[in-house]
């Protein structure tokens, strides 16, 4: 049994920064674990212009230690009133690698999302295409009508199939999996146009743990964790060596008032346990020769990005996660809080 394992450096491809305090608070457990980070955009207001995502990329800089090498990449929040020309300047400024699609009241500030996709957005689609601009889709429907287990499987056979099949070239990222369809639908399509991002919480745990002795808010997420059977389906398909799935955390923090409360936000704070969580499910899988594709080069190979070069070390040493992490204005809660995690990273 393996007691150290050396990795190139991993990315993150899905990441909740934040801004203001809890930017400051949250920046540093990513950058001194990752080497780049696609930044989601649904701020308030959202980063729905390249102008805008320049100046918050200078926001996130400023709060890295000095010395850091971490890069935030940059993502534009797609609207009815994105414009075609947006996207040339977004793929022309150097810091923007994709574009983030939230259906109505998906998530955290969603609520200036898109109402009509092929009705309103089709031309700028078509010029994501010509940019290679990946789109980057939060897959659920959010027709209150369809149960919320089922979201993600109703959005693949409602939005997601038809897209593809209209504009095959166009690079799609389903974004945080949760289903067994989600898995067995990214891995029919086509090799390098469409790929998912998998977080630590949908590998590790089912909706049993949003229940377990009690409400326990700080395991709720969007989406929503599911059963057992897709936790393992998803599982499978990360640890089985396909090129086509890679990390994203969807680490997403919230003040710990606003998750303990009578209507709490959703969202898991994993970055500070992010890859030991990881290295737990392929260990568990019997898989830790294909954990560095997953983390280190199936993320970058898809965006057509360099790997990086730096190392990162996981040492088989027990370490308890923190039980809260304070700051000047209130705590946050990381996932698997107080608990003992067998893996513990460091820079080489």
């Amino acid at each position: 049994m393996a007691e150290e394992l050396i990795i190139t450096l991993p990315d993150d491809w899905h990441l909740h920064l934040r801004d203001g305090d809890l930017l400051q608070a949250v920046a540093p457990h990513s950058s001194s674990q990752f080497g780049r980070a696609i930044v989601m955009p649904n701020l308030k207001p959202p980063i729905t212009t390249t102008a805008a995502a320049v100046a918050y990329r200078d926001s996130i800089m400023k709060t890295l230690p000095a010395g850091s090498n971490f890069s935030p990449l940059m993502t534009l929040y797609l609207t009815d009133k994105t414009s075609p020309e947006e996207i040339k300047l977004a793929r022309r400024s150097g810091i923007v690698y994709g574009v983030k699609l939230y259906p109505a009241g998906a998530t955290t500030n969603s609520q200036d999302e898109v109402t009509d996709l092929f009705g309103k957005c089709l031309a700028v689609l078509e010029e994501m295409v010509e940019q290679n601009m990946p789109l980057l889709v939060h897959g659920e429907v959010t027709d209150p009508k369809i149960d919320i287990f089922d979201r993600e499987k109703v959005f693949i056979e409602t939005i997601l199939q038809p897209l593809i099949k209209r504009l095959p070239k166009l690079k799609v990222v389903m974004e945080h999996i949760t289903t067994k369809d989600a898995a067995d639908f990214v891995a029919s399509c086509s090799e390098g146009f469409v790929a998912a991002t998998v977080t630590p919480q949908h590998l590790l745990l089912n909706r049993n743990a949003i229940f377990q002795g009690g409400l326990q808010p700080h395991n709720y997420c969007l989406p929503v964790l599911k059963r057992e059977t897709h936790r393992q389906a998803i599982v499978s398909a990360v640890t089985s060596g396909s090129k086509r799935f890679f990390l994203g955390t969807d680490s997403a923090p919230h003040e710990k008032q606003c998750k303990e409360s009578s209507c709490g936000c959703a969202g898991i704070y994993n970055a500070p346990v992010a890859l030991s969580a990881y290295t737990k499910v392929f260990e568990e899988a019997g898989a830790l020769d294909k954990l560095e594709a997953f983390t280190s080069f199936n993320g970058p190979d898809f965006y057509g990005l360099p790997r990086n070069t730096s190392r990162v070390k996981l040492a088989k040493t027990p370490w308890k996660v923190p039980e809260s992490f304070s700051f000047s204005f209130g705590e946050i809660v990381p996932m698997f809080a107080g608990e003992t995690l067998d893996w513990q990273p460091s820079l080489v």
